[in-house]
Formats: C-alpha cells, structure tokens, sequence
C-alpha cells in the first residue's frame, strides 16, 4: 500500500492518514475489523467498524485497480507503443476511468469503419482535415482515391470516420462529456410497443423523465427492472446539442471546409461513440450507486432485526398457527431444546377448541412455561385472540414473532441436521420459539436475504449483497458476544477469528471434554493458533468460569491490568466486579501505558460495571387492536397500533394486525421533513399510526405517524 493511496483514502473518508496507516497495517497481519475496532482503539485513534471496513474496502478497490492497470500496461507495452509520458501518466492514475481513457486508443480493436478508413488509406488525409488548415480539402482527397476509394466523398466519409474515432478517443472530450452527464444527464424512460397491459405494473414509467442525478435508487432500481423484463425503454443522456456544442468549442479551429468536416465528424462521433460509451458508463455508475444504497438500506433492517431486544433464557411455548392443518405447538426448555411437540385445532369446532386449552393448559403447567411465542403468519390473529381468552394460573406474557425466512429455515440442511426426525412443521415452531428466546442466535442460521427485510435484494450486484449482510451480521455477533458452551456452529462461524473450521472443532471439542471452564482452554481446540486465540477470545463468553473475567468482553491480554487495579486496592477481581464503591477508587491513568492505553481503559472500567452486559434492549409485549382482524375491518380516519416490519428509501412498512402491511410513506412519518426513515424508526419497533386510505382491489393501506407524539411511537 503506498503513501499515495493512504493520502487519497485519508481525502475521501476525512481521517488523519496515520490512523490509515496503522489500520492498514493491522488489516495485512489478519486481524479482524470486530477485533480491531474493539481492542485495537489506541493504535486507529478510535475508529469505529464502519470506518475500518471502509478503509478495508477501499483498499480492496485499489488493489483492484493496480492489477487493472499492470494489464494495460502490459498491453500497451506488448503492442511497441508505449512511451515514457504515457507510462507516467498511467503510473500516476488511481481512477479507473481514467485508466480506460489512456488505454482507449491502445486497446484492441474489432473491426470498425475507423479501421476499414485506415485500412484504405486514408489516415494521412483524417489528419489534414483535423487540422484544419487545407483550403482545399476536396481537391487533396482527390489524391486517396483508389479501386476501394471511388469517389471524393468516399474519401472525406472515411476521414471523417476515423476523426470521429480520434475525438472518442481523446481524454479531454470523454472528460467533458462525462462532467457533462454528472451535471445535466436526464433519465428517460418509455413504454415499448405493444407492452403496455402486460407491463401495466411498470405504468408509472411509461413515459417518464427526470434528472438523473435526482432519481432515487429504488425508482432507478425499478425503471431498470422493467427495461430488464422487457417492458421499457431506458435512456440516460444530456442535451445532445448541448454536448455537441461543447466538442465543436473544443476541436474546431476555423471556419473553412475542413472545419465543416470537422463539424459532422464531431456529431457523428458524440451520436455514434462518445454518447452511447458515457451512457452504458453511467448505466453502471448509477446501479452501482443505487445498488449500494438498497444494500445499506437492506443491510441497517438486517442489523436493527438480528439486535431485536431477547426475551433470555426462558421456558417458551411456540406455536406455528394454522387454519385447516391445525396449530404446531412446541414446549422449548431455558436453552432451547425440544421437550415437547404436538398439534392443537382451536379453530375448527367448539369440541376441539375446548381439547386445545385443556392441552395448552396441561403443557403449560407439566413444563413451567414462563411465555408464549405465536408466529405472524396464516391464522396469527385467530391464535392470539385464542391464546389469550385462556385463564391462566400464573401471567404469561404473550409474543408475535416474526415468520420471516422461517420456512427457509425449516427446510434447510441445518434444520435437518438438527432435527432429523421431526419435519418442517416442528421445525418451524422451534424457531419461532427460539427467535423469541435470542433473535440474533437464531438469525444466523437463514441466509440473509431470505429474511424480508430488503427491496430489490434480487436486481442488485449478489456479491455486494451477500459481503455486506454477511458483515453486518458478523459485526451484531461480535457487538453482542457468544456464550461458547451453547452457541451452535453457525453463531461460532461468525465470531471474530474463527470461521466454520473452527467453529466445528469447538463443537467437536465441546462435546468430548464437557463445557469449557476457561479462556485458556480455546487453545487446545485443534488448529486454534495464538492469532485466532488473539481474534476471538474475546467474544467468547464462559458465564461459570472461575474466572470471572472469562464472562467479560475484557480480552485476556489485559487481564493483567486488571488484576493489577485489584492487588493495589487489596482485593480480589471478584470484588471490584461487585462493588461500585470500590471501583470508583481506581485511577485509571496510574495503569496507561505503550499497550494499553486510556480507550481500552475505558473499555475495562464499563465492563467491570456490567460484565458480559446485552447491549440490545428490553423486549417488551405488543397488541394489535381488538377491533382490527383483516383490511374490510380497516376504516379511514382509525388509530391503530402497529409495529414496524420493514423500513426502505419511501417510507415504512407496518403491520396493523391485518394479513397485508400497511405503509407510512416518507412525508407520513413526522411533521417535518425527514429525509431518512430510520430518523423516525426501527425494526420491530411499536407505533401508533392512522389510517389515511384503504385500497381494497389493490391490498393496499396508506397510514400516516404525524398526529402522534414521540412517547406513544415508542421514543
């Protein structure tokens, strides 16, 4: 990495090129962004995870372009025609566009009418008339007619097409025509002929236009999903006379007949070359922009829902509703075991509704359920108004929990291999029951993209996607901690350091010798060097350790300090964790050094306050109205309550009680402008919304937030 590139990272992401300089350096030994942000602050000067693996991204993309950019070289230099001020300004260059501008006229060509022209040889007469000096040209073309060159008018066509190749190829005009489209693009979209009922869906894009620099991503992102499908007719260009304009104010240099030449030569070239090149060149600058937006918006839903508040620890009963096949109920114990399985029918007939709450009692009461998970998907309401018209003897707090990707889950290979003998319905309880008990442990077993918490997941780049979920998830593990004795294969994976290698070799471990005692112990796990041991120790939690620091985010190497800050107040670890008085005697300064620094100090003094503390918060119980079953119970002017399911560009997507999802657009969601939803809310989070309009034919509800205030939006 040279210092050229620390500097334009430094630039671009406005941090001191040292705490570059360190970061980049900690990246190329292996250490982890989790890892780095945690316990690596003194040496990045605080950097969060976000502003790491932008420096790590970053890096990737200049990697990217120095291999690019030794292939053209490699080219140029391979086809005699390289000289010393192109090398230069080919070494100098870190864009890429730039790069593909200086490689343009090396690069092989297909044949084109540029080559035919030369082939016939008319190069020398293309370069008379650029000039623009003959007085006449006519009569100097005359002298380049041959048996394939029949007439004047050949000869200045073929000129003319190999100047149109030249100005396409010249980096001042793609410069111009590109700061051209930055500025003044305009995006234009028109139904294609014959199409219009079958791409009714598309109908809002049939003939539209608008600035391309003020199309927002979900709009461009459907635009080109319709192009894609067939539907549409898709351009993106500036004023063509306008940027002809500016091409003639550049090349023209007179006002004779070869400057006429010149003339058609440019608008030939913008028309046939430079526009449709800038074009297709921002048609993927524009995906990529719109694309990276959709994914940040994807991957902020992904990260508030895998940091859903836990319930813990509890006795859960699950149930995966149903209508006709009945209710799958599952009785899970405090870590999430099946204990018991069976199937209920509360709505069928009076008869075996009364067998279902002899059974839910009887459950209940056999295994100490502490509360009750109910799934949200077919027959959730019924079940819920079911669950709860019951008298219990103790109070059971009741919980809908999303079904998002559990049936993915369900039938995948990790349901299988961890209930082989029970099928997809079973399953799918367990899961609900689970998410309810620790979202986040339970998440990780589903591809993130089956989750539901995204738009668009299937039109943008897969492999930005899949990078992106997959850090967001690894970032919510390491930000929350792992207990090593009951996490599964697929939490492990994620935990900084490890991988799926490791994470199984734990679990084979796990299950030889018993639960791990101590830290120490990771490093007897096969293949668990001292480098994965630094990585991931500490985001493995041991809650019975002896020691007490093992159930900590304090990393083992510094537990020396602490035990330190213990023997000079005369006590012990166990003490300065319980007692708030006498932490508050330690001076944290007399303990900084080269090492460890007053960040991690920090650090240690708010872990020794709350040792191995959640950072996700309470979770609490959420009802739907009474009055509200399905949209012909939903009448303009209501006031209901809801709970947010999924946040995007436009608005917010909430569920009322109803089998659709109503929506709160953007200019809903407060009495001021918000630019940005998550300002306003979050995943899973409890509001009160009113109706506005309830379009029955198109399943759709349109809600509005703005009369209510902050304490009643859950704020």
């Amino acid at each position: 990495m040279s210092d050229k590139h620390i500097r334009i990272i430094a630039e671009e992401l406005v941090i001191p090129e040292i705490r570059i300089k360190n970061t980049v350096k900690l990246l190329s030994e292996g250490a982890t962004v989790p890892f780095i942000s945690r316990y690596r602050k003194e040496v990045t000067g605080s950097l969060d995870e976000v502003q790491i693996a932008a420096i790590r991204d970053r890096l990737t993309k200049f990697e990217e372009t120095d291999k690019r950019k030794l292939s053209i070289i490699k080219s140029i230099e391979e086809s005699g025609k390289m000289t010393d001020e192109l090398k230069k300004k080919l070494e100098a260059s870190y864009v890429l566009s730039e790069l593909e501008d200086l490689y343009l006229p090396f690069k092989p060509k297909r044949k084109t009418r540029a080559t035919v022209a030369r082939e016939n040889g008319l190069e020398p007469l293309a370069a008379i008339v650029f000039m623009q000096q003959e007085k006449n040209i006519r009569l100097k073309a005359e002298a380049f007619m041959n048996d394939k060159i029949i007439s004047v008018e050949d000869a200045l066509q073929g000129s003319r097409d190999i100047i149109s190749e030249w100005i396409n190829e010249d980096q001042r005009a793609r410069e111009l025509i590109r700061r051209l489209f930055n500025n003044e693009a305009v995006i234009y979209s028109t139904i294609k002929n014959g199409k219009s009922a079958e791409g009714e869906k598309y109908q809002d894009y049939f003939d539209s236009r608008e600035p391309l620099k003020r199309c927002p991503s979900h709009r461009y992102l459907a635009i080109r999903r319709g192009e894609e499908e067939g539907f549409l007719k898709v351009s993106i260009a500036p004023d063509g006379d306008k940027a002809i304009a500016c091409l003639e104010k550049y090349f023209m240099k007179g006002s004779g007949e070869c400057a006429g030449q010149v003339c058609l030569a440019v608008t030939d070239s913008y028309k046939r070359l430079l526009c449709p090149s800038i074009e297709t060149e921002f048609k993927q600058i524009s995906k990529e922009k719109a694309d990276a937006e959709a994914i940040r918006v994807f991957a902020e839903n992904l990260r508030q829902l895998l940091l859903s508040p836990p319930l813990g620890q509890k006795k859960v009963l699950a149930i995966d509703p149903g209508f006709r096949s009945g209710c799958k109920l599952v009785c899970l114990d405090e870590q999430g075991n099946l204990l018991h399985n069976e199937t209920i029918f509360p709505h069928s007939t009076v008869a075996e509704e009364k067998m279902a709450q002899k059974k839910l009692l009887s459950l209940i009461n056999a295994y100490k359920i502490e509360a009750i998970a109910i799934g949200n998907g077919t027959a959730s309401r019924e079940t819920e108004d079911f669950i709860r018209s019951v008298k219990y003897e103790r109070d059971l707090k009741v919980f809908i929990v999303s079904e998002s990707g559990a049936s993915i889950y369900s039938a995948s290979a990790v349901a299988r291999e961890e209930f082989p003998e029970y099928d997809v319905t079973v399953r799918g309880a367990i899961s609900i029951g689970r998410r309810l008990m620790d979202p986040l442990a339970e998440l990780v077993k589903i591809d993130p993209k089956s989750i539901g918490v995204g738009q668009y997941q299937h039109d943008v780049d897969q492999t930005s996607l899949k990078n992106s979920l997959d850090q967001v998830v690894e970032f919510s593990v390491n930000k929350v901690g792992v207990n090593v004795n009951t996490a599964s294969k697929h939490l492990l994976t994620y935990v900084s350091g490890l991988g799926a290698q490791l994470a199984q070799n734990i679990l084979v471990f796990r299950k030889e010798n018993g639960p791990f005692q101590s830290r120490k112990q990771f490093l007897k796990v096969p293949r668990m060097g001292e480098k994965a041991f630094e990585q991931s120790a500490g985001f493995l939690r041991i809650p019975d350790a002896k020691n007490p620091l093992d159930n900590s985010a304090v990393h083992p190497e510094s537990y020396h300090v602490v035990e330190k800050m213990a023997e000079d107040l005369h006590t012990n670890v166990e003490t300065l964790l319980k007692e708030t008085d006498v932490r508050k005697e330690i001076d944290i300064n007399k303990y900084a050094s080269e090492k460890v620094g007053l960040p991690t100090l920090k650090d240690i003094m708010d872990e020794l306050s709350k040792p191995g503390r959640d950072p996700r918060s309470q979770i609490k119980v959420f009802e739907f109205s009474k009055d509200v079953h399905t949209i012909d119970d939903v009448k303009p002017g209501m006031e209901l309550p809801a709970i947010v399911t999924n946040i995007t560009k436009f608005g917010a997507f909430v569920d009322i009680g109803v089998k659709q999802d109503g929506l709160v657009h953007i200019s809903q969601l407060a009495n001021r402008f918000v630019s940005d939803p998550n300002e306003i809310v979050k995943l899973h989070q409890h509001v009160k919304v009113k109706v506005l309009e309830v379009d029955k034919t198109r399943k759709r509800i349109q809600l509005s937030m703005k009369d209510f205030s902050p304490a009643e939006q859950g704020l």
